[in-house]
């Protein structure tokens, strides 16, 4: 890494604001902030994924990478094993930066950086060394959208690719399933900096180079939350910014214990999710069939 990317991420590891959590720990000396991120990358897995919208698998798949922790705490996680118990294993910078070469000499289109902000500090020097090495393909960054847009700002010609969820519209709903009751404010200021920063997405063959992507997760009992999440973006955005409805949410983690998250989402409410979308004059996106929906994604 070199110049201003350097010194914020270097900084970071001494007083950790990364995330709108803002913990202020010195990882350096061992102090855990919420997401329990150290000096050192935690990778649970990596591998050739064919599962992501069109523009980001391909033909190819998507080379992605999985990390351990989260700066946030979803009850409904379907991959908490990873995000909140940290399944994974440390990885050098330099093992790291091999993962990516190894990924598109695979033939990935990209690397995907699933759940990245809180070890940004090791990743983007892995890229930078990546880099140096003839890593080519480009950078995607497939986040919650819990951002600052300090940390957005300091990943400008880093990342090329930000695949970002918009989950939710009221303080209410992302302080009980999410324990981050600031996620509207920072999200939406995060976006608009993404797209600041790279516009929407745009394609070569079909497959993304540049751009956002914006994913909305269905939760059963909150369509007041996809409602306005899609008004809120067509109003904000316009209609050139594309839209993935995803569908496969199944009861996972502690949300049994909220009866209102405890199923599936019913066929109403996908049909209603779906005419919202329809009827927002978004012009580009795409809508997961819920019967083909069996598992988790990145």
């Amino acid at each position: 890494m070199t110049g201003e990317p350097l010194d914020f991420f270097r900084a970071q590891l001494e007083d950790c604001t990364l995330c709108p959590r803002r913990c202020g720990v010195n990882r350096l000396k061992g102090e855990a902030g919420f997401c329990k991120a150290g000096t050192t990358v935690k990778v649970a897995s990596y591998c050739l994924h064919f599962g992501e919208e069109p523009p980001i698998s391909g033909s190819n798949g998507s080379g992605t990478i999985f990390f351990a922790g989260c700066s946030m705490a979803c009850v409904y996680c379907q991959n908490y094993p990873i995000s909140q118990l940290g399944h994974g294993n440390e990885v050098s910078r330099e093992r790291l930066a091999a993962m990516m070469l190894d990924l598109e000499h695979r033939g990935a289109h990209n690397i995907n950086l699933v759940t990245p902000t809180h070890f940004m500090p090791g990743i983007v020097d892995a890229i930078f060394s990546a880099r140096r090495l003839g890593l080519k393909i480009p950078i995607v960054s497939n986040s919650s959208g819990y951002e600052r847009t300090e940390t957005v700002e300091m990943l400008k010609d880093i990342i090329q690719v930000y695949l970002v969820d918009m989950r939710y519209s009221s303080v209410q709903s992302a302080l009980k399933y999410s324990d981050s009751p600031d996620y509207p404010y920072h999200n939406r200021l995060a976006v608009k900096r993404m797209l600041d920063q790279v516009g929407p997405v745009k394609c070569t063959g079909g497959v993304a180079t540049h751009g956002v992507i914006i994913r909305h997760l269905l939760l059963p009992s909150l369509m007041p939350e996809t409602r306005e999440t899609i008004d809120f973006i067509s109003k904000t955005f316009g209609p050139d910014v594309p839209v993935s409805l995803m569908s496969q949410y199944f009861p996972a983690n502690r949300a049994h214990t909220y009866p209102e998250l405890n199923r599936k989402i019913s066929t109403r409410e996908y049909r209603d999710a779906v005419t919202l979308l329809e009827l927002s004059g978004i012009g580009d996106g795409w809508i997961q069939d819920p019967t083909t929906a069996t598992g988790p994604v990145a």
